[in-house]
C-alpha cells in the first residue's frame, strides 16, 4: 500500500509496510539506482516532509529497487551533457537533501540490498543503523574519477569504520564489504 499524505515521486517508491513504518525505495534499477537530479528533487522533498511533520510515520526503512545495487552513485551519464552552472545547481540539490537526510527527527534503517557507491555509500551513511547483504560492496571511487565526495562521505565513513581505515578507502577507491 502507498502512504497517505506523500505525493507519487518518479524516482522512489513510498510503502507504509506496517503501521508507523515507511518504505522508501530509490526505483531506478534499470541504471543501478544511480542519483540523478530528479531523485535528488524526490528525496529532497520527501526527506523536507518527515522533517516539517512526520505524522504517522515512527521510522524509515531506506532501500532500493532490485537485488544487486542499492545505488550505483551520481548519474554520470546525466552528468556528462552538463554545464559547469548546471552541474553546481544539482550539487547544491545533492547537498541539500544530504544535510535534510541528516537532520531527519525520525531513525533510518538502511536495508543495503546490494552495492552502495560514490553518493549511495554516502546516503547510506546518513542512515542510523546499516543492514547490507552478504554479497554488498561499497566504495567513494570518486578519487579515481578526479573528483571529491561530496554528500559527507568524507566525515561519516570515519565515524563508522575509524579515522585510518577511512583515509585508505577514500584516498584509494578502494571497494570493501560489509564485513
Amino acid at each position: 500500500m502507498t502512504t497517505p499524505g506523500l505525493p507519487a515521486y518518479s524516482t522512489l517508491v513510498c510503502t507504509e509496510v506496517t503501521k508507523h513504518v515507511l518504505q522508501v525505495c530509490l526505483n531506478r534499477p534499470e541504471v543501478g539506482n544511480a542519483l540523478n537530479t530528479q531523485m535528488a528533487l524526490d528525496l529532497l522533498d520527501l526527506w523536507t516532509r518527515l522533517n516539517a511533520g512526520p505524522g504517522e510515520v515512527r521510522c524509515v526503512v531506506f532501500t532500493g529497487a532490485g537485488s544487486k545495487i542499492f545505488c550505483a552513485g551520481g548519474d554520470l551519464k546525466e552528468r556528462q551533457g552538463m554545464t559547469p552552472q548546471a552541474w553546481q545547481h544539482q550539487h547544491e540539490i545533492f547537498e541539500r537533501l544530504y544535510w535534510t537526510l541528516v537532520d531527519l527527527p525520525l531513525p533510518v534503517i538502511g536495508a543495503l540490498n546490494g552495492h552502495a557507491y560514490g553518493g549511495g555509500l554516502e546516503m547510506a551513511l546518513c542512515c542510523d543503523f546499516l543492514y547490507a547483504s552478504q554479497d554488498a560492496r561499497f566504495a567513494l571511487p570518486e578519487p579515481m574519477l578526479g573528483i571529491m565526495p561530496g554528500m559527507g562521505g568524507t566525515q561519516n565513513l570515519p565515524r563508522a569504520v575509524g579515522e585510518r581505515r577511512a583515509k585508505e578507502l577514500a584516498l584509494t577507491g578502494r571497494p570493501f564489504s560489509a564485513a
